[in-house]
């Protein structure tokens, strides 16, 4: 097990990310085809920045990613890249200024995970209200046709939330990448085709 840690690790160091967490992101779009050149893109719970700089490297020059996190990141992005230490939840003048030149965005992804407390039932809860936070800014967010990607720890709730979700989008998909800890209880779902929000 900790070899399989290590392998993502040493790699994640070598390609030059903050975090292994981007191979996740990296497998997803490989299964999904989520990014295309010149989308905007919406990452919340950003830091330390693996997912920020995968998305900056798929739009390319003329795609724009922002993203958000209440924590800061020593990490150093390309132009085609805003990162702002905000509230995501919140529509401070700050981050909706950083957010109106690229609205609507074709895709929004959340890699946010709650502070564990060891107690499974409570990180769950957590998760899912994060996840809950996340939908309500990509239904708000979005562009019709466009992509939602969350990350839950899964629990007695995951499927009603899901089942919340699906209403919303062309399709709904549950994945668990393989460089996931095989311990974790992580899980991702993937809104693909937003339909737009009635009224």
């Amino acid at each position: 097990m900790k070899q399989y840690r290590d392998h993502y690790f040493k790699r994640a160091k070598k390609e030059n990310y903050p975090a292994r967490s981007v191979y996740k992101l990296q497998e997803m779009d490989k299964r999904f085809h989520l990014f295309r050149k010149g989308q905007n893109v919406l990452d919340l719970g950003a830091a330390p920045g693996s997912w920020t700089l995968f998305a900056g490297k798929k739009v390319g020059a003329e795609g724009r990613v922002l993203g958000v996190d209440i924590q800061s990141t020593e990490t150093e992005f390309p132009a085609n890249i805003t990162f702002l230490q905000a509230d995501a939840f919140e529509d401070s003048p700050e981050l909706l200024a950083a957010m109106e030149p690229l609205f609507p965005f074709d895709l929004v992804i959340s890699d946010m995970a709650p502070k564990t407390t060891g107690v499974k039932f409570t990180d769950q809860a957590n998760s899912l209200e994060l996840c809950e936070r996340a939908f309500e800014v990509a239904t708000r967010r979005l562009v019709k046709g466009g992509h939602f990607v969350v990350k839950i720890f899964e629990g007695p709730d995951t499927k009603a939330y899901i089942d919340g979700v699906r209403p919303y989008f062309s399709k709904v998909k549950v994945f668990k990448p393989k460089s996931s800890r095989a311990e974790s209880k992580e899980t991702f779902i993937l809104g693909l085709g937003f339909k737009g929000v009635e009224g």
